[in-house]
């Protein structure tokens, strides 16, 4: 019996113990696979994925692949390591893994350059800032259009067809042609969250429009709702290049993704939200917020660790994170401050003259590319691990990780160790985040739910995702290619949008200075791109 059946026999029983694994904005990923078979060629149209899986042919497999992806501070997976041993037995591939600070992708993206410029590209890896797009062109990826459905089956058959057919869209040579492994997700993880026991401590109903929400931060940073008898509350705020504060905008029916403008369909036209009226509104309606004192002043200086440090020591009122998020802080905040706290979905709330929401993509960004090489057994050995990766009955073994350092026997069932950085590898494949579906994540969390001390924290990420999932809307532009912003770097970057919010924002610009963002960003490139956008959306809708 997997373990994917023990977990649902053991949630039915009520005797599983097993600690949350909360994700952080970005997700560690990818794969596992047990079959040294090879598929039959997809020239025999009448066998299905499943007959084409179990067909076994021999052919010759690499030992080990190295593979790069997300790593939020674990240990390296080297050859020969206890990770790398369970992930050879998981697979029939060794998996080998160095060390790459993540930094939000910046540092991540550095040295993956540098590792291909120096032509030692890994074999298999998560490509970033759209990347791929120059590799295609220069044929540094591999083709995978007929190589998935003859020789990874698994994951032919689990990711949608119309989500493939949005992949091959993003070819930048326009021959319809797949070279990257999508993320599929099928509802809304991240909202607007708020401190409902700040809320209820100071007597105040939950807001559910602009000047409620507005009267409700004024308490936040008067009325000292945490009760330490000090005036350190944060009401709201964000991160560096106005990252993560999605809710804000939305108000505005803003198409945001974590921080990033989006495309939706504005004044009937596919366009690109930064550059629309309602941004305009909405920078005028966070310029107040920052000058009244409503929004951490260092905003746009906090890094990530500096920002989450803050909420989970009991100092922020509302933040915009992962729904399910609310776990991991209101647990830090119990050990900060022996606090029970309450962190809940905020409502989308709409501006006046517009409609909010918190934006969903379904299509996320390519997650897997793999190196065009000459060694096919290396080529093999990827394919073998991508076929496993999309095997849903492998999903909690990957989940939990190797026995001894991620999780350990608890009266007689699996259970989470505490997390310690320091001694643990990291876990390199956690498909379940990739192609994620809201009630194999409930299941999970309700599976989990059973440890009396943490039920109150638990409750808290369940009732979120599920609530979270009323005020989410799907948004046009999803799943819109890299490629259409070609050689305009810049507008790819953002870095001219970052400058003109963050200054109008702050006070440095005046408002009447968004005009000017407006007529840069089209005559810089974005009159092109807007174009190629437009064309791309047509053609697939």
């Amino acid at each position: 019996m997997s373990l994917l059946k023990k977990l649902v026999a053991l949630l039915i029983t009520g005797t599983l113990i097993l600690s949350v694994l909360s994700g952080c904005g970005t997700k560690d990923k990818k794969t596992d696979i047990t079959s040294t078979s090879e598929p039959t060629k997809t020239s025999e149209p009448t066998k299905t994925a499943e007959e084409t899986a179990s067909t076994v042919v021999e052919e010759e497999i690499a030992e080990d692949i190295e593979v790069w992806s997300v790593n939020n501070g674990y240990l390296a997976v080297e050859k020969g390591s206890d990770m790398y041993n369970y992930y050879k037995k998981q697979f029939g591939v060794g998996i080998i893994q160095p060390y790459i600070e993540w930094n939000g992708g910046a540092t991540y993206q550095e040295q993956l350059n540098m590792k291909i410029a120096s032509g030692e590209m890994p074999d298999m890896f998560l490509p970033i800032n759209g990347m791929e797009v120059d590799l295609v062109k220069n044929n540094a990826i591999l083709d995978l259009t007929e190589l998935i459905p003859e020789k990874a089956p698994n994951l032919w058959k689990i990711v949608p067809q119309e989500v493939w057919n949005v992949v091959k869209s993003y070819d930048p040579n326009e021959a319809g042609r797949i070279y990257t492994i999508p993320s599929v997700l099928d509802y809304g993880r991240i909202g607007g969250l708020i401190r409902k026991d700040w809320l209820d401590n100071l007597g105040l109903p939950m807001p559910t429009t602009q000047d409620q929400f507005v009267d409700v931060l004024k308490a936040f940073r008067d009325k000292d709702p945490n009760g330490n008898k000090q005036k350190d509350e944060i009401p709201t705020g964000g991160r560096e290049a106005g990252r993560w504060m999605d809710y804000l905008f939305g108000m505005y029916g803003i198409a945001m993704d974590e921080g990033h403008p989006d495309w939706d369909i504005y004044e009937g036209e596919l366009t690109y939200s930064a550059v629309t009226k309602n941004m305009k509104d909405a920078l005028v309606f966070l310029r107040s917020l920052y000058a009244e004192g409503l929004m951490d002043a260092e905003t746009f200086l906090n890094s990530k660790d500096k920002w989450e440090a803050k909420i989970a020591s009991n100092r922020v009122g509302v933040y915009f994170h992962w729904a399910t998020g609310a776990v991991d802080y209101v647990e830090e905040i119990r050990k900060s401050s022996n606090i029970k706290a309450d962190i809940s979905i905020l409502p989308a709330i709409s501006a006046p003259g517009y409609e909010g929401f918190y934006t969903m993509k379904k299509v996320n960004k390519p997650i897997w590319v793999i190196r065009n090489q000459k060694d096919q057994s290396k080529i093999n050995a990827c394919l073998k691990v991508l076929n496993g990766y999309a095997d849903k009955e492998k999903w909690t073994d990957l989940y939990l990780g190797l026995q001894g350092m991620h999780w350990d026997m608890n009266n007689g069932s699996p259970a989470k160790l505490p997390d310690d950085r320091s001694k643990m590898q990291n876990i390199v494949f956690s498909p379940f985040f990739d192609f994620d579906t809201v009630d194999f994540t409930l299941m999970l969390y309700n599976a989990m739910n059973t440890v009396e001390d943490r039920k109150w924290s638990m409750n808290q990420g369940i009732r979120n995702l599920e609530e979270n999932q009323k005020h989410v809307k799907s948004i046009a532009g999803d799943g819109l290619p890299a490629s259409v912003y070609g050689d305009y770097v810049d507008i790819k970057s953002k870095t001219l949008y970052v400058e003109y919010m963050t200054k109008i924002i702050i006070g440095d610009y005046p408002i009447e200075k968004f005009d000017e963002f407006v007529e840069k960003w089209y005559s810089t490139g974005g009159k092109k791109v807007t174009e190629a956008a437009r064309a791309w959306y047509k053609k697939t809708q």
